[in-house]
């Protein structure tokens, strides 16, 4: 019983596979986004009341597809094999004309509305403007001065963390108070300026709840004349992933407890997202190339988000319009004991993405890092856990995971949790998802990219 026009809103829908409209009372053109949706395989409009000229585009370049247009009478144009009428000229000019009288009645008021805003601006304007303009300016236009000054001439008590490439500070914008994430390069890095420019490029198309945000760039230079350049972003105030799984005594701010199991699983889901996302629904897929636990942030909420693109690479169509696994000739991309075993020959894929991820899983759930000094010679992170999968998984679980204290105002989460332990088979049931859980970091840290991590 749908009415009117297909709505735009199913423009944002680009993963969309199969859509079934039939049978209703839809009116207007078919939108011509569906030709857009590249994952599209099926598509029925048919018995609506749509009209005009059909798309040329996707889907619908290809009679034999899974697309049905019957039932809607006033449909015409499209490829020939639809064998639909010919759009008439005088239906396209009358459209055109439309869309014209529609344009000028556009252009006139937003010529109107400019010059109405324009006089307000001069006749009003205020403080409140200028502080508006102020903070705009203060996210969007940092200088070296601007950083120097939130980080308090980046102090040690400022330092949330050092990498290769660089620092990275908490800093406090000047212009409204925001509290940011800003990481400063190290410019004398030989890998840091490509390292700057591989993130600048991947994160300025990619929008994702589980990808760190980024707020802008400084690329300017110092007080002596060196150049300078970081990149801000929101401030994660639960911070690394590392943080909580290895924390370093002494160190562990106030209030910060051992991740729950369910924390866990659900930090691990949002992982899980920020990759699909890149492996597929961006524009050019993306691949990650450095995922580890302190590239893993957590919000105030305890959502994970992904950060650091400084290794990233993007994927490309190759001439048969499959993607292609990347051969890059630089150094060795990621970090030790997260690196495929195929990145040794020079090969980028989303399959390696996976690999770390897999990786990733497993140490989450044993608490041992895969740097561990205990693996040596043959023994790794994946063999430590195969050799006790699946009848031994709770002798080499993380222990904090078995001695969960009981906490009477933690909430719905830890009650669920009461309860279930008060059950005598509590055990094994938390032993049953453990093994579901590292069966899929096995399957995805194999050694052979295609055998299992599909």
């Amino acid at each position: 019983m749908f009415g009117g026009t297909i709505p735009e809103s199913l423009k944002s829908l680009r993963g969309l596979e199969e859509l079934d409209l039939s049978w209703n009372n839809l009116s207007g053109q078919i939108p011509e986004f569906f030709g857009q949706f590249l994952f599209l395989k099926y598509l029925n409009l048919s018995y609506n009341k749509l009209e005009g000229e059909v798309p040329k585009e996707g889907i619908f370049a290809n009679a034999s597809a899974n697309i049905s247009l019957i039932g809607n009478e006033k449909l015409c144009g499209g490829v020939p094999e639809l064998l639909l009428n010919v759009c008439s000229t005088k239906a396209s000019k009358k459209h055109i004309n439309k869309r014209v009288v529609i344009s000028i009645i556009i252009g006139v008021t937003v010529a109107t509305l400019l010059v109405i805003s324009f006089v307000l601006y001069y006749k009003k304007k205020s403080s409140r403007t200028s502080s508006t303009t102020s903070s705009i300016e203060s996210q969007l236009c940092l200088s070296y001065s601007d950083i120097l000054k939130s980080t308090d001439n980046f102090s040690n008590e400022n330092l949330l963390g050092v990498g290769s490439c660089g620092s990275v500070y908490k800093g406090t914008l000047s212009g409204d108070g925001k509290i940011v994430a800003i990481k400063v390069l190290k410019v004398q890095h030989q890998r840091a300026l490509k390292s700057f420019i591989d993130e600048c490029n991947a994160l300025k198309s990619i929008r994702h709840r589980n990808i760190l945000k980024i707020i802008t760039v400084c690329s300017s230079v110092d007080y002596e004349g060196n150049d300078f350049k970081s990149l801000v972003f929101e401030f994660m105030s639960n911070g690394s992933l590392d943080n909580w799984l290895h924390p370093v005594p002494n160190e562990q701010p106030v209030g910060i407890k051992n991740l729950t199991l369910m924390q866990r699983l659900n930090v691990a889901i949002d992982v899980a997202f920020a990759f699909d996302y890149l492996h597929h629904h961006c524009e050019t897929p993306i691949v990650h190339c450095d995922l580890k636990p302190s590239n893993v942030l957590l919000d105030e909420d305890m959502t994970a988000h992904v950060g650091d693109f400084g290794l990233s690479k993007f994927l490309f169509e190759s001439s048969n319009n499959a993607l292609q696994s990347q051969i890059t000739s630089v150094a060795l991309r990621g970090s030790f004991g997260y690196i495929p075993p195929e990145y040794m020959d020079g090969h980028v894929s989303r399959l390696g993405d996976i690999y770390s991820y897999g990786i990733l899983l497993l140490e989450m759930f044993t608490g041992k890092r895969p740097t561990d000094e205990m693996f040596k010679d043959d023994l790794n992170i994946h063999n430590f856990v195969s050799m006790a999968f699946p009848n031994h998984v709770m002798d080499i679980v993380d222990p904090s995971l078995l001695f969960e204290e009981e906490n009477e105002d933690d909430g719905v989460e830890e009650t669920m949790m009461r309860n279930f332990e008060t059950q005598r088979n509590n055990k094994k049931k938390m032993e049953e998802f453990l093994v579901l859980v590292l069966r899929i970091g096995l399957m995805c840290s194999t050694t052979s990219p295609r055998e299992a991590r599909k």
